[in-house]
């Protein structure tokens, strides 16, 4: 998705990634950025994996990278061991809920309790 405009007006780019795990979405943000004719580009972010960054680097040694710490190990599925959790989680509160939890259906879809199932 980009909704960037068609000209380029901007010397540099300043990508903020909270979580930069396998790093494909912002070696997807880094390309549009040069296909934008961006000159410079820094990515920031909080935590950040070493084969994220070394996948970066590699492929984009002209790219900037600050980064608070780095995690050495990511899961078979790409996300940070031990991590933070998820950014969308801590940022709005989400809360933990079960799947089969009745709080996310809508209130005349939930089932009928009597007042003694308390």
């Amino acid at each position: 998705y980009n909704r960037l405009p068609r000209k380029c007006e901007s010397d540099i780019a300043y990508v903020l990634d909270p979580i930069i795990a396998t790093s494909n979405t912002v070696m997807s943000v880094i390309s549009i950025l040069k296909k934008w004719k961006v000159a410079k580009i820094h990515v920031i972010t909080v935590i950040a994996s070493e084969d994220g960054l070394k996948t970066i680097s590699k492929a984009h040694p002209d790219v900037q990278i600050t980064v608070g710490t780095i995690d050495k190990e990511l899961t078979d599925d790409g996300t940070l061991l031990p991590g933070i959790g998820d950014a969308g989680d801590r940022l709005f509160g989400t809360p933990m809920i079960d799947d089969d939890d009745e709080a996310l259906l809508h209130p005349s879809k939930r089932r009928k309790t009597s007042i003694d199932e308390s």
